[in-house]
C-alpha cells in the first residue's frame, strides 16, 4: 500500500452502506448533528479531545476538513442513521504506517444511539474496506483501559486484545493507560 494511493482513494471520499447506516464524508451541515453529541462530556470523556465549546465552533472545524478531504489525508466517516438522515457519529482510520500495511480505527457514537449495535456495524464496513479495499494486512484500535464498552465493540468485529501500554499517553494533562485490539486480514476474512 502507498501513502499516494491512499491519498488519491480519499480525496474522493467513498461512500460506505450497511444495513442501517450510510458513512460518507462529513460536511458543514452537519454541524448541528455533531454539535449535539461533540459537546456532551460523557462523550470526550475517553478521547483525547475537548467538547467542542459552541456549534459555530463545530462549524468551523467541519469546514476545516473539507480542505483534508480534497487533499486525501483525512479518512474518517460521517456516521448517517438511514430514515432520519443523521449524523450520529464518526468511524474511521486515524492513521497509517504504509511501510508494514497497518492502519489504526477509531469511533465515536452519540450516546444516544449506543447499546443498538451501531458502532460494531460501522467498524465493520470500516475493516471491511481497508482489508479489500486498501490491501492492508493488519488493522489495529486503542483505547483507554477504563473504556471497556470500547473494548467490547473491538471483540464484536473479531480484533482481539494485544496488551496494554502502560502511561502510554497523555491525554487531557493525564497519563492513561491504553489497550489495544487488533485484527489480521487472514482473521477477518475467516469471520465474514
Amino acid at each position: 500500500m502507498k501513502c499516494e494511493d491512499v491519498y488519491s482513494i480519499f480525496s474522493h471520499m467513498p461512500t460506505l452502506e450497511t444495513e442501517r447506516l450510510l458513512l460518507r464524508r462529513m460536511m458543514v451541515g452537519d454541524c448541528y448533528d455533531m454539535y449535539e453529541y461533540a459537546r456532551r462530556a460523557d462523550v470526550t470523556k475517553h478521547l483525547t479531545w475537548s467538547p467542542h465549546p459552541s456549534v459555530e465552533y463545530t462549524k468551523e472545524y467541519l469546514a476545516h476538513l473539507s480542505h483534508h478531504y480534497q487533499l486525501g489525508d483525512f479518512y474518517d466517516w460521517a456516521l448517517i442513521l438511514k430514515g432520519d438522515n443523521k449524523m450520529i457519529g464518526t468511524c474511521g482510520f486515524t492513521r497509517f504506517h504504509f511501510p508494514h500495511d497497518v492502519a489504526e480505527v477509531g469511533y465515536v457514537i452519540s450516546p444516544d444511539y449506543r447499546g443498538r449495535g451501531i458502532a460494531p456495524e460501522a467498524l465493520s464496513a470500516v475493516l471491511r474496506f481497508g482489508f479489500e479495499r486498501l490491501g492492508l494486512h493488519r488493522i489495529e484500535a486503542k483505547y483507554m483501559m477504563e473504556n471497556e464498552a470500547s473494548r467490547r465493540v473491538m471483540e464484536k468485529v473479531g480484533m482481539r486484545f494485544e496488551g496494554v501500554t502502560y502511561g502510554g499517553m497523555k491525554i487531557k494533562e493525564i497519563y492513561r493507560d491504553i489497550g489495544t485490539c487488533a485484527i489480521l486480514a487472514a482473521d477477518f476474512a475467516k469471520s465474514e
